[in-house]
């Protein structure tokens, strides 16, 4: 692909990429090949179908794994060959590769909300020629925007197919949402005035290392929302024993 990964995302990035010599290459996190090797299968889907991009995969993943509910996989995986969901018919696509990919990227987003963990977005640099002819390449919000829209746009489709996170308490998901949803144009977020609002106070993003480190924070507050952990039990006190009865002394 010519996109690249952004480089300096936080210095938090890198932690945690690799399991243990003994854990299986399923378990291990996707490394680059791997994610070469899911958009070459995507790219194989045939029209009509309008498969995800990697980085859409990515986004809508994580707005699968952030409902309060778990949604079947046989209902969300439709969407990723596929955004309206239609079957594919017998063609190129090795759909079992498809697949273990797919998973392999499911568990690694799941262990990092469930701890809460840092992980790194499946977002892209993009190289000059992909961005908006009227896009100032010095405007490093707007590049940002431009780079992080594909991730944004996938955890959104997620949000339409599987409302379950849009249901809860609107006043606790402002704030986050508003983190993912500015890197939309205003017309999509229709009837939502108060994210419009939110958004409205939001200081534009410095450079791409900050917009994808707020994808991040902003899915785990999310997850807070739709997955709280329970509080810590308050340390029992010990029983206290009953005196003992004193012996009483040979004369």
């Amino acid at each position: 692909m010519a996109r690249k990964h952004p480089t300096s995302a936080s210095p938090r990035a890198s932690a945690g990429r690799t399991l243990g010599p003994g854990a299986s290459a399923a378990s291990q996190p996707l490394d680059e090949g791997d994610i070469e090797a899911l958009q070459n299968e995507l790219d194989r889907v045939p029209p009509p179908f309008e498969p995800l991009d990697v980085s859409m995969v990515d986004g809508y993943l994580c707005g699968v794994l952030l409902q309060p509910q778990a949604v079947d996989a046989a209902q969300w995986l439709r969407h990723i060959t596929d955004a309206d969901g239609r079957p594919l018919p017998p063609c190129s696509v090795d759909v079992v590769r498809l697949r273990t990919l797919v998973f392999r990227r499911h568990a690694e987003l799941q262990a990092a909300i469930d701890h809460r963990q840092w992980f790194d977005p499946w977002v892209f640099e993009l190289a000059a020629d992909e961005m908006d002819a009227d896009t100032d390449v010095a405007d490093d919000a707007t590049a940002a925007s431009q780079a992080v829209y594909s991730w944004v746009a996938g955890f959104a489709t997620a949000q339409t197919f599987f409302p379950g996170l849009m249901g809860l308490d609107a006043a606790a998901l402002n704030e986050p949402l508003a983190l993912i949803y500015r890197h939309l144009d205003a017309e999509d977020l229709e009837d939502a005035d108060e994210l419009i609002d939110e958004i409205a106070t939001l200081e534009p993003p410095r450079d791409l290392a900050s917009a994808v480190e707020e994808l991040v924070r902003a899915t785990l507050l999310l997850a807070d929302v739709s997955q709280p952990k329970p509080a810590p039990a308050a340390a029992s006190r010990p029983t206290p024993r009953p005196p003992t009865k004193p012996v009483p002394r040979r004369r």
